[in-house]
């Protein structure tokens, strides 16, 4: 018989995207933690990191491992949250680039003695043979608030109520130029697999998710080397729309990971035409990995303005892109 715990995917829900914080008592604000969405699912002693797009990637994330002990007295524990690695002592992507495409394991413990990650937990979704998504966040979050205690890699996140609370993290967003913020309705149940407007984000910095479509060359020493990635994303009718190129952002670490993952192809999976310099080689590759990208401006039917890497998204699939807002 099929060992639940090994098989079982459960899809975190997700947060519609809104230019602001929504107002109501009803509300509850967190930070966005620029990290990775992991489900942890925990027994006593045995811990499997679920990724977002459902992977198991608990060889990456040795450290996190003694979080099973949270699950010593109960029958199972399933945990949403994000996994963060720290930068001067803010949540930094860049930072977790390091740690999430590793599978071997002694590299993997090596790297999490560099850059260690945190698992911030913000949900319960079942405590022992019981279901906990069907009932309200404010009760969930007093449950996970029980049942988490602080570890040296694992916490809660913290909520803040109100339009007060929710004015006030943006300020420390904006301050330390961070990700943003979820807003999420306290009465509301936990849907899993769906992008609810019970969850509100709000980024203060323009940032998504592209899929990479290709690559041009770069110029002098970088003129055999990529020089910018070709960025898309899905519309209605799946189809890869252009959205433009960025090369700012990339450094050899993340150039080398880049060449090693891109899988070349024959043809362009753009539907528009592409913008080459004529002095540039275009290289096209299979539309199979996301790219998350800061960016200035992104006009309706043109192009991103100022865009800049900021890492590889190895939790998410690309045929789930699509432009935000």
């Amino acid at each position: 018989m099929t060992d639940p715990f090994q098989s079982r995917i459960i899809t975190p829900m997700k947060a519609v995207a809104a230019d602001n914080a929504p107002d109501g008592d009803v509300w509850v604000h967190e930070l966005k933690w620029d990290g990775m969405r992991a489900i942890m699912h925990l027994r006593s002693g045995l811990t499997r990191v679920q990724s977002g797009n459902g992977r198991d990637v608990s060889v990456s994330f040795p450290e996190i491992a003694p979080i099973a002990q949270l699950a010593r007295e109960l029958d199972g524990l399933v945990l949403d949250g994000e996994l963060v690695a720290f930068r001067e002592g803010l949540p930094s992507f860049g930072a977790l680039q390091q740690r999430m495409h590793v599978a071997n394991e002694q590299e993997a413990q090596r790297r999490a003695r560099v850059t260690p990650v945190m698992f911030v937990a913000f949900d319960v979704l079942h405590v022992g043979g019981d279901d906990t998504m069907r009932l309200p966040l404010k009760d969930r979050h007093r449950l996970l608030n029980q049942i988490v205690e602080p570890g040296p890699s694992w916490r809660v996140s913290d909520q803040h109520g109100g339009d007060e609370g929710a004015q006030a993290l943006l300020d420390v967003v904006n301050a330390n130029s961070l990700e943003g913020i979820v807003s999420k309705r306290s009465d509301a149940a936990y849907v899993p697999g769906k992008r609810s407007a019970s969850w509100v984000k709000v980024k203060p910095r323009q940032r998504e998710e592209f899929v990479v479509g290709g690559w041009i060359s770069g110029q002098g020493n970088r003129a055999n080397e990529i020089g910018s990635l070709l960025l898309g994303w899905y519309d209605s009718d799946s189809t890869l729309r252009y959205a433009g190129r960025a090369g700012s952002g990339l450094d050899a670490t993340s150039l080398a990971d880049w060449r090693a993952t891109l899988k070349a192809a024959s043809t362009s999976p753009f539907a528009d035409t592409v913008d080459v310099p004529r002095d540039r080689t275009v290289h096209w590759v299979q539309p199979d990995h996301v790219a998350e990208i800061a960016y200035g401006e992104w006009p309706a039917g043109g192009h991103l303005r100022h865009p800049a890497v900021l890492g590889r998204r190895a939790d998410k699939a690309a045929a789930d892109v699509r432009r935000e807002g």
